[in-house]
């Protein structure tokens, strides 16, 4: 229910205090109670049918919307685009399915179900559809719920209307956040500070825009009165770049849920969050789910084409479009999955660099993100050098050089780094090598673009060196996706990272510091144990007139000494 109250007296530090009418989270507006109670009605008749079909030796069939985690044992896992067989829904909110062998509970809310399936020519094969894998068999017929199949010109257009709805209403959720939240953010100086403002909705105006454009050429390439004519495919591959800006949003996601964690713990953010929905009379969702659902979107994408494709005929003049933006589509999600995974593991970085000793110059994290690859390699730097063996990083941007203890060989010297964008990689023949005028053997070359200087490299066996020639190729790769989509990390993620290094630090130094007191302790127990024995034993031979004069008895209390100074150390 929403308040009828002036919700801009709420955004001004006043608190509601009177509730109205019941508010439809679908439609965004204000119902009546019957007309809710009517939709759960349908609701509830939905699900008896899905029963009584189950129970009369139909098989019900449903599609998997979101990824489904167990949380208990009899729980069924699964991901988006599986297909569960629906062995029991008698209860509305959660049914029994099975994938595979596998049987268990499951969200009915997560499920889509399968309402008809393409008739391709003559009558449908007898027998039921067979879910293997966890995929239908595209080759069988899926259960039609009560209705006759379609033919597939009909499957595709309640595809392409499926698309243009979910399109019209996200263009309207975003509209709700920037105009909502940000703007109403924006007005209250006193509360939020323009880096805040940044981490929490990062660049969510600028997708706004890019949708507004994407919408609008969605909306020139529908055909309102035969849908399934539409050619919507080129409306992708044309703005195929500007999907990645979902790229750096995604990537911010985490930063901005951990600032908006720690906003909330304060009473006046909770109240002003919720003024701001109730005010634009957006749906009843806390501040982070509508700004989960650019996330959401750019993930959906792929599963959108994929059903497009699979409902378009060959010869449609939409099918090789259709096709090209599927590919495109799941490329730019990947690359997105990919970048995130990268972000996750700037902590771990950051770690390795602070647990190599003498350390000089910029931070590992100023540059690069990822760790490519890592070997020992024997290196000569100039002509008629000597040869040194030295452990080798390479990370995007830059090839890091370390040497490691000659006593505890997990430690590390930092001894410098290489910058990749300046060097190209060359290969090295076996044989006597004309630069350096030594033999070499699984060898390769980092030669400067700008200057004659160049450094050899020598693995130990062939296969070594081939992965390190992929490894360059590689780095080299990933910069030039990493220049396309504008990929870097915030400044606010590397202060984050440099925060859990220094904390680590400090649980690693404490830790040191109790094994030190505790060993200290022990130490001096065992010489006070030791001098009070030494101590009786001095006196007994007095009492027995034993000579202290002898080579043991004269020896001891040196010993003692040299012993005590060596364990308090």
């Amino acid at each position: 229910c929403i308040n009828t109250c002036n919700y801009s007296n709420v955004i001004m530090g006043q608190l509601p205090s009177q509730c109205g009418d019941w508010f439809c989270a679908s439609e965004r507006r204000v119902v009546s109670p019957l007309m809710a109670l009517s939709f759960l009605c349908c609701c509830i008749l939905l699900c008896c049918a899905v029963a009584c079909l189950i129970s009369g030796g139909s098989i019900v069939n449903a599609e998997a919307v979101w990824d489904h985690v167990t949380m208990a044992d009899r729980e069924l896992a699964f991901k988006a685009g599986d297909v569960i067989k629906v062995l029991d829904a008698s209860n509305k909110d959660w049914w029994w399915g099975q994938i595979d062998e596998e049987e268990g509970w499951f969200p009915a809310s997560f499920v889509r179900l399968w309402v008809n399936q393409d008739d391709v020519g003559g009558e449908p094969a007898e027998g039921t559809s067979e879910v293997q894998n966890g995929h239908l068999d595209p080759t069988n017929d899926c259960l039609c719920l009560g209705s006759p199949l379609q033919n597939r010109d009909q499957m595709r257009a309640n595809v392409i209307n499926e698309i243009m709805s979910t399109e019209r209403h996200y263009i309207k959720h975003l509209k709700d956040i920037c105009e909502g939240y940000l703007r109403q953010c924006r007005k209250r100086v006193d509360m939020f500070n323009d880096d805040q403002l940044r981490v929490i909705f990062g660049n969510i105006e600028d997708i706004f825009r890019f949708q507004m454009g994407f919408v609008r050429d969605l909306e020139k390439q529908y055909n309102t009165d035969d849908p399934h004519l539409s050619e919507i495919g080129p409306c992708f591959l044309e703005h195929q770049d500007g999907f990645w800006i979902y790229s750096e949003y995604c990537n911010n996601h985490l930063d901005a849920c951990m600032e908006l964690s720690k906003l909330m713990r304060d009473g006046r953010y909770q109240h002003f969050f919720e003024a701001c929905r109730l005010l634009q009379q957006m749906i009843d969702i806390a501040i982070d789910g509508f700004l989960l659902t650019p996330v959401q979107k750019i993930c959906k994408y792929p599963l959108q084409l994929a059903e497009l494709l699979k409902y378009t005929a060959q010869e449609h003049s939409d099918y090789r479009y259709v096709a090209a933006a599927l590919a495109v589509m799941r490329n730019v999600t990947q690359q997105i999955n990919e970048r995130k995974r990268r972000l996750e593991n700037i902590d771990k970085i950051a770690q390795w660099q602070a647990s190599v000793l003498d350390w000089e110059g910029d931070d590992i994290l100023d540059r690069s993100s990822e760790l490519i690859y890592t070997g020992e390699l024997s290196w000569i730097y100039q002509p008629y050098g000597r040869s040194q063996q030295r452990v080798f990083f390479l990370f995007d941007h830059q090839l890091v050089l370390c040497k490691k203890d000659l006593i505890r060989r997990d430690i590390l010297y930092y001894k410098g780094r290489i910058d990749m964008d300046r060097y190209d990689v060359r290969d090295a023949i076996d044989g006597r090598d004309d630069d350096f005028n030594v033999s070499v053997k699984n060898a390769f070359k980092l030669c400067n673009k700008d200057s004659e200087e160049i450094h050899i490299f020598l693995a130990k066996k062939p296969e070594e060196k081939i992965r390190w020639l992929r490894a360059f190729h590689e780095e080299r790769k990933m910069v030039q996706e990493d220049e396309k989509i504008g990929f870097e990390i915030s400044e606010y993620q590397k202060r984050q990272a440099a925060m859990t290094v220094r904390k680590v630090t400090k649980q690693k130094g404490e830790a040191t510091r109790r094994y030190q007191v505790i060993s200290l302790f022990f130490s001096s127990l065992v010489c006070s144990v030791f001098s009070s024995l030494f101590t009786l034993f001095s006196l007994t031979c007095s009492l027995l007139c034993l000579p202290l004069s002898t080579p043991l008895f004269s020896n001891m209390p040196t010993l003692f000494m040299s012993g005590r100074r060596l364990s308090v150390c």
